[in-house]
């Protein structure tokens, strides 16, 4: 029997940080790294969101609702990251 939280921390800041890191690494990617690289990483930010996903989402030490967290992080890293993509895509197809 484990007695209930009596002031939970918020896990939601977690899930946002996990977003704002896929959002830096995104843009750094696409000013850094050629344009014949950039899938691969990508491939390679999202590696690493899900990774800080797991360590952020354990450091909470909540086990209620923790597969819907960590879908939540690494499916808001995927769509930053793919919208990212995106724009860096059209961008080199506007000016090439």
């Amino acid at each position: 029997m484990s007695t209930p939280d009596l002031a939970p921390r918020r896990t939601f800041g977690g899930v946002v940080a996990v977003w704002v890191l896929a959002a830096i690494a995104g843009v750094l990617i696409g000013l850094f790294a050629p344009a014949g690289w950039r899938a691969q990483w990508v491939s390679v930010a999202l590696g690493g969101c899900v990774i800080v996903s797991f360590a952020v989402q354990l450091w909470y030490g909540r086990s209620q609702a923790f597969i819907q967290r960590m879908a939540l992080s690494t499916l808001g890293a995927l769509v930053v990251l793919g919208v990212i993509t995106m724009g860096f895509g059209l961008a080199a197809l506007v000016s090439g």
